[in-house]
């Protein structure tokens, strides 16, 4: 069971958010916290859920309007949304990186010219005498 489950009935959410459940019934229909339901038709309120009924309690209390609550909340499921792009976008690169070890590791030739370079290897280097004269 993770925070996103919809367990608890609107009771227990009630209760667990300090709420009366006919102001989660109003915050259902005004789309601020939408819970699952049930095939009954039923709500039911995750763990995040209930987390939102009381972001929005204290939002409230501090007196921010129902549209800006709406706002701040909008803009926190869309900071989650898109940290949970990343994590997901970091974990497939470090799955790229193991499963091709050595594939990005690149060396320069004295020309300038890049090549590609096995995990471990070192790149040849030229032990060749160049003498130079300057101009005089």
């Amino acid at each position: 069971m993770d925070e996103n489950s919809p367990v608890f009935a609107i009771a227990v959410a009630a209760e667990l958010s300090d709420m009366h459940p006919q102001t989660l019934r109003q915050y259902d229909r005004l789309g601020l916290v939408v819970p699952g339901r049930t095939r009954g038709g039923s709500r039911r309120y995750s763990m995040r859920d209930v987390a939102q009924l009381r972001e929005i309690a204290r939002l409230g209390s501090e007196g921010v309007s129902l549209e800006g609550i709406r706002r701040v909340l909008d803009l926190e499921n869309e900071n989650k949304d898109l940290r949970d792009r990343v994590r997901e976008l970091e974990t497939a690169l470090a799955d790229q990186l193991i499963n091709r070890p050595g594939a990005r590791v690149f060396a320069a030739t004295t020309t300038g010219a890049a090549v590609s370079l096995r995990a471990g290897a070192r790149p040849q280097r030229n032990t060749q005498i160049v003498l130079y004269r300057g101009p005089r």
